[in-house]
């Protein structure tokens, strides 16, 4: 008896054993252990019988009836079995048809959201409110054609695609993958709708072309950055699921890569400059850059380096991987044609991101704070602002590590893969409310699913389709759309960065 009373020790209050004395009861060790199962057998079937009229708080301290709450409440959750689909290609030489085996819907674990999304979701509202009051037009999708690259479609949880010209590389192909991926991950749930992309840096929508008493309405079309001047639905941009031509892996694997690699040098031995490296020849504020470079007249505390794609395509990017570049306490990050894909990446290696007045604004840069997730630098006065920010950062040290840490811990929270998914979906089904009227399978567009896309493929462009295709069924809800901004708030947080900002010029003039 005393290896069961062993197994039972601590299960009852006051400390009691089974092989000694019971409330009021004592038992033997043989007939004793058979009356005392009983016993208790027959008073857990009471105590489950009162449950539902006695006081539960009274008895619900007790070391075995919490075990058997808990075992009740996993027993009545529902746990949805994921199973994975695959990529499922066919045999060589035979046409690729999309299977029929992927669910059409899902069931969430729990009936709803308990997450709220990340504040820069509100952008969503912000971004649709040219077309809040007359609605989406089937005539105006089609005045959007000469800025697209492709029309998609989705039908019943199928996209349909339809291509009008090609993009710079693959873009067009990342980006439909991704919208791909992102009806597998909540099938049934994405709505029927229709839109036009354009795949170029720069928006092309301008505000003043749709102004005056006869002004037509703008063509609603999805680019991958904005700016004041324009009216862009902002989306998501191909490289999260990766950029075969340069390299780079899908967001997930490529930021699992820098948070590694960041780890190698702890930021007090890093090289205490500004470092940047890139194609300089596309955008007047990257020349400017290069200028700031180390010379024998001056040494701004910047090192930049010029990026040949060519050359590095040849040696096998071996002087490109970017999980090898979290080297130096302060990164720059500088627009190219327009935004640059380089922003996620740069302010992931924990160094404190110098940004050059950006022109434009991806998906989420619009509630990142100077001061608090990067350092801002004027792009008329570069050099001298940038050499001003190394300067601060190494006599300020911790702040500008704080300021570092808190750019990355930005990039692995706002952009988790379940967030940009989320921003996608929450984006599309916010657009998809305004159309008025129903999308319909246009003669020349091609359904399109994983297989038809990434069966014929090869090399890093299969292989990155592979790594960041969704296999199962998300097994929650998308999170909790927060609501709109009200135009006082985006007056107050554009007021409050500017004076951020402001303040660090004024350093920057006194220095």
């Amino acid at each position: 008896m005393a290896e069961h009373s062993k197994g039972f020790r601590g299960f009852w209050p006051c400390g009691y054993q089974i092989s000694a004395c019971f409330p009021n009861v004592c038992l033997g060790r043989s007939k004793g252990l058979k009356s005392a199962t009983a016993f208790i057998f027959f008073t857990f079937i009471l105590i489950a019988a009162l449950v539902n009229w006695t006081d539960i708080n009274v008895i619900q301290d007790y070391p075995i009836f919490q075990m058997i709450s808990a075992r009740s409440i996993n027993n009545t959750k529902k746990h949805h079995e994921r199973i994975e689909f695959p990529l499922n290609c066919s045999e060589p030489g035979s046409s690729q048809k999309c299977p029929e085996t992927y669910p059409t819907s899902f069931e969430p674990d729990e009936p709803s959201s308990s997450k709220t999304c990340p504040d820069y979701f509100r952008w969503i509202q912000e971004d649709l409110k040219q077309w809040k009051t007359s609605g989406i037009t089937e005539e105006m999708i089609e005045r959007g054609k000469p800025f697209a690259y492709f029309r998609l479609v989705v039908v019943e949880g199928k996209a349909y695609v339809e291509k009008y010209r090609k993009p710079y590389q693959t873009r067009d192909v990342f980006t439909i993958w991704g919208i791909l991926q992102l009806l597998r991950l909540y099938p049934g749930k994405v709505p029927d709708l229709d839109l036009m992309f354009n795949c170029e840096d720069k928006s092309m929508i301008l505000k003043r072309d749709y102004q005056g008493l006869n002004a037509t309405s703008p063509p609603p079309v999805f680019h991958y950055s904005g700016n004041t001047d324009s009216l862009a639905l902002v989306f998501p941009d191909w490289t999260f699921w990766g950029w075969a031509e340069v390299n780079i892996m899908p967001w997930e694997n490529m930021l699992s890569a820098i948070k590694k690699g960041r780890q190698r040098t702890k930021w007090e031995d890093r090289v205490p400059y500004a470092y940047w490296r890139g194609n300089p020849h596309v955008y007047e504020e990257r020349v400017e850059l290069m200028k700031c470079n180390l010379s024998n007249k001056h040494d701004w505390n910047v090192r930049v380096y010029r990026q040949d794609w060519r050359k590095e395509r040849k040696e096998g990017f071996k002087n490109s991987n970017l999980e090898d570049q979290c080297t130096h306490r302060y990164k720059i990050y500088v627009e190219g044609n327009a935004w640059s894909v380089s922003e996620k990446y740069i302010l992931a290696c924990d160094s404190m991101t110098l940004v050059v007045k950006p022109k434009y604004f991806d998906f989420f840069s619009r509630s990142m704070v100077p001061l608090r997730h990067y350092w801002p630098i004027r792009s008329n006065s570069i050099c001298k602002d940038l050499k001003f920010a190394v300067e601060w950062g190494n006599n300020h040290t911790e702040k500008a590590r704080a300021i570092g840490k808190e750019g990355s811990k930005l990039m692995e929270e706002f952009l988790a893969m379940e967030n940009v998914y989320d921003y996608m979906f929450h984006s599309l089904n916010e657009y998809a409310k305004l159309l008025k009227y129903k999308p319909k399978i246009s003669p020349n567009a091609k359904l399109v699913c994983a297989e038809t896309m990434a069966c014929s493929e090869e090399g890093l462009f299969k292989k990155f389709m592979e790594q960041s295709m969704v296999k199962s069924p998300s097994h929650k809800l998308p999170c909790k759309l927060p609501p709109q901004y009200e135009p006082h708030h985006i007056q107050s947080l554009l007021a409050t960065n500017e004076d951020i900002t402001r303040q660090v010029e004024t350093w920057g003039d006194e220095y």
